[in-house]
């Protein structure tokens, strides 16, 4: 349980909602920042503005999965107000505070390295990404299928990347039907894509291996998909990238030569809020409830 520990939520989306139930199902007290125009009032919650005095005693922060901006501002779904968070938040922090979030922007890190606090980035974790990599495949496969007039069984699919996300999508396309291209640049990734069933190739011959694509997914968060590759592929093709921004494709190239290219970051929380925010929920309570036990021994 987590009965005598404070947490503050600042911001986010649906899946925040998520988190915030299962702090309340562990005890916790919780503060929540950013959340003005929540419609369904969550009792046992406190609302706070965002305030270095507000975060004082709280023991963790919670941030959405994209902490902040490049100058600090906190996206929230729940709020029109401005969430600025500055050096005087962070350092309001006690010492053994932490800060959450998926990914974080070098500005976060910077003020979270300053203060000396602990930046706990979830999305590097292997277990939150593998479980994330589940709705991101089938959000692909979604977007695929809106944006095409042929069906996945029988396409020829290229899955460029063969990590978390790769994997997962590769073998959600294979179950489907489709004759799945692996693009990998290590022998190990090679092998283990053949022993799958794939047929993979190396990076460096992506230019030939497009040529009688029908759908290519990008996963490799660099410029990969260049305008010389985008000319060796058939106009039929639709280009789904899974990278974070700006992504792997040269976009203007593909709009220029009438390919449909489409950039789709952070799928699990626009497709499946509800499980992503229980992957979040579950990995955060966890980390939270260790630090809590190493606490309670170190007393």
């Amino acid at each position: 349980m987590l009965t005598g520990i404070q947490v503050a939520l600042i911001g986010g989306d649906a899946r925040q909602l998520e988190v915030i139930n299962k702090c309340m199902e562990l005890d916790a007290s919780v503060i929540l920042i950013g959340f003005d125009n929540l419609q369904n009032g969550l009792s046992g919650t406190t609302k706070a503005e965002l305030t270095p005095e507000a975060l004082e005693a709280v023991d963790a922060v919670i941030l959405p999965a994209v902490g902040t901006d490049d100058t600090g501002h906190v996206e929230s779904i729940f709020s029109t107000s401005e969430l600025q968070l500055t050096e005087q938040h962070i350092q309001a922090l006690q010492k053994h505070a932490k800060v959450f979030t998926g990914m974080a922007k070098p500005y976060l890190r910077n003020l979270c390295n300053q203060s000396s606090i602990e930046l706990v980035e979830l999305f590097d974790m292997n277990e939150v990404a593998i479980y994330n990599s589940i709705p991101t495949a089938e959000g692909a496969i979604m977007m695929a299928i809106q944006n095409t007039d042929f069906t996945i069984h029988g396409s020829n699919a290229m899955v460029l990347g063969f990590g978390r996300t790769g994997i997962t999508l590769a073998r959600t396309l294979y179950g489907l039907g489709a004759k799945v291209k692996v693009g990998v640049n290590k022998p190990e990734y090679f092998a283990r894509a053949l022993e799958m069933g794939f047929a993979p190739f190396y990076t460096q011959d992506l230019y030939h291996e497009v040529a009688n694509i029908d759908l290519l997914f990008n996963t490799i968060p660099s410029m990969i998909v260049t305008a010389q590759i985008i000319a060796n592929i058939p106009h039929r093709a639709v280009i789904i990238d899974l990278a974070s921004k700006p992504g792997g494709t040269d976009f203007r190239f593909a709009e220029k030569r009438g390919i449909k290219a489409m950039l789709a970051p952070g799928l699990p929380g626009i497709v499946a809020p509800r499980t992503a925010g229980r992957i979040i929920a579950d990995t955060l309570s966890r980390i939270i409830l260790e630090d809590a036990g190493k606490g309670r021994k170190a007393e």
